[in-house]
């Protein structure tokens, strides 16, 4: 009784702070296309407001992460998410949204099933808390698992694509011209480093120096070897020396390095199978071989 004593005024003030936040969110999705509007006309840094063309779920969501955060971000989260390829304006504002709606979710939710229950206050409290806060720390969980899976891609056909840029300098084409050509070629293994390619070929195109690009290209992905590309690249272009020479001899290194980690790693696995086979074989190996002995002693003993 006490348990419930608790945990039905936390229910109702959390249904009240739910149907008020709603009601400062339809207000503020009103008043956000025209702050919007009012912040491009005066020049100011533009707040992270939802676009209109988004799925209407990543505007609802958004705009909560919009309110939660008054439009503004964190750069290190902004570089996390665009390094998982999350490009879009709005990408930190659906993040935060949805790990407040999550946190939401994981207290109600959990605190639905577990009062109920003849738990104690203390035990339904700590579960109420580890379901938030698993929930809470599930985007987190979904953007480092694809920032990762992005870069080990990356870092697989990246000495392939360098490859074929040394083959087209050595051609006589020139270093932009070899550089679309290898995205075209790329792209059908690798989507994630061809459209990173095409992109960087964008900025070019667009203004920006090659070194600056491919910097911004390092940043986006958060690979180290590309940043070891761009100073390899920048180096040749200014003391003058052959870039098909340095593409060549940075695509052996990549090769040294990724067979060295391939070989640390198959070293690395006889420690990590001493733990399975500690756990679930050598039970099984020992019941096989002194079940039928101990048995036969039990029937030993009993006569």
């Amino acid at each position: 009784m006490t348990s419930e004593m608790v945990l039905i005024p936390l229910l109702v003030g959390l249904a009240v702070i739910g149907v008020g936040g709603a009601l400062i969110l339809s207000r503020y999705a009103r008043r956000a296309p025209i702050v919007a509007r009012l912040n491009n006309l005066s020049g100011e840094a533009e707040a992270q407001v939802v676009s209109e063309d988004s799925p209407r779920l990543a505007r609802v969501v958004g705009n909560i992460g919009t309110a939660v955060t008054s439009g503004k971000a964190s750069i290190s989260l902004k570089e996390q998410l665009t390094q998982a390829g999350y490009h879009q304006p709005n990408a930190a504002a659906v993040y935060i949204g949805a790990k407040m709606i999550l946190l939401v979710i994981g207290v109600c939710g959990s605190a639905a099933l577990v009062v109920p229950s003849h738990l104690s206050s203390h035990a339904k409290l700590l579960l109420v808390g580890v379901a938030a806060f698993f929930l809470f720390l599930l985007p987190n969980m979904v953007v480092s698992s694809r920032r990762s899976g992005r870069q080990k891609k990356i870092r697989r056909h990246l000495p392939d694509a360098i490859d074929l840029l040394e083959v087209c300098a050595s051609a006589g084409m020139g270093l932009d011209m070899a550089w679309n050509s290898v995205t075209d070629e790329v792209r059908p293994v690798s989507q994630t480093l061809a459209d990173e390619m095409a992109l960087t070929n964008l900025e070019i195109h667009l203004g920006a120096t090659r070194a600056d690009a491919m910097r911004h290209m390092a940043r986006r992905t958060g690979a180290d070897d590309l940043s070891s590309l761009v100073a390899v690249l920048v180096q040749s272009e200014r003391f003058g020396t052959s870039i098909a020479d340095a593409l060549q001899t940075f695509a052996t290194s990549m090769r040294e390095v990724r067979s060295q980690t391939a070989q640390e790693s198959a070293e690395k696995m006889a420690v990590k199978l001493i733990f399975p086979m500690v756990i679930f074989i050598f039970p099984a190996c020992i019941l096989i071989m002194a079940g039928p002995a101990f048995l036969a002693l039990l029937k030993a003993f009993h006569h």
